[in-house]
């Protein structure tokens, strides 16, 4: 069977991907991302869901931040965060260009698959000699 395959140029990660990249990479990150979809928070909120500093949480909100995926705003001494979804489109966005090898792969299987199919109808049709 021969395969064919896409001939693309390498998809650059645009730059406000990239700080996105990085502040998903850390699973905390990902949780705190979780609990903001919720609800806006400030960081007191924020650090009652986890066994950690309050310094420690407030530099992985700075790294959301720098990436673009939370937001803070002033409310009188408080700080409250917020997440910022358009963030989250820009990566899912960039990552949904791949979906196109795995659908040329899937519809390669589908061909080996009905093809095999196919294949052991013959083989049973056949009447023996």
């Amino acid at each position: 069977m021969k395969q064919s395959t896409i001939q693309t140029t390498p998809t650059p990660l645009p730059d406000e991907v990239q700080g996105a990249f990085r502040a998903l990479a850390d699973p905390t990150r990902r949780t705190i991302l979780m609990h903001l979809g919720e609800q806006d928070m400030t960081i007191g909120e924020v650090c009652t869901h986890f066994d950690m500093t309050r310094a420690a949480v407030k530099k992985h909100l700075t790294i959301l931040e720098e990436g673009a995926l939370i937001s803070v705003h002033p409310r009188g001494r408080e700080r409250i965060n917020r997440l910022e979804p358009i963030a989250l489109k820009s990566v899912a966005d960039w990552l949904n260009h791949f979906n196109r090898f795995w659908d040329e792969r899937l519809a390669q299987l589908q061909h080996a698959v009905a093809a095999e199919e196919a294949a052991k109808k013959t083989k049973r049709s056949k009447p023996k000699k």
